[in-house]
């Protein structure tokens, strides 16, 4: 995907004109309009700007390949709970994204313990989204 149809669909995904991303990151409305129609040769301050006013985080690489994810216990335990689909199929989102958060909650409580995180900790999650629900 081009860079001007990355930031044509973000903007868009946000609901938001090219003026106001504009007066946001501080540069002017031609300059966003070449960049969206693949126009342009944006510093790298300038994409910076540009993605904090669209509400993301610049990110530049180099090598050809996404560096591969740490291994997550949390996946595994997820993924061998059959109480951890029956608690997200209750909740009000789709399943697959509170999957990946619940996933990423268990691997934040890793860094908090210490340790791994065990069913149990799986469970006394479960039960806390269950009686926040």
């Amino acid at each position: 995907m081009e860079l001007g149809d990355v930031l044509r669909d973000r903007r868009k995904a946000a609901g938001r004109t090219i003026a106001s991303v504009a007066v946001d990151a501080g540069l002017s409305v031609p300059y966003i309009a070449n960049l969206e129609n693949g126009r342009g040769n944006p510093t790298l301050a300038a994409l910076d700007r540009l993605a904090t006013a669209l509400g993301a985080r610049l990110e530049i690489r180099i090598d050809d390949e996404a560096p591969a994810p740490p291994p997550s216990a949390a996946t595994d335990l997820v993924t061998a709970s059959d109480r951890a689909d029956k608690v997200l199929a209750t909740l009000d989102r789709p399943r697959a994204a509170a999957r990946r958060d619940l996933i990423t909650t268990l691997d934040a409580l890793q860094s908090l313990l210490g340790r791994p995180p065990t069913p149990t900790d799986l469970n006394r999650l479960l039960d806390l989204l269950q009686l926040a629900d």
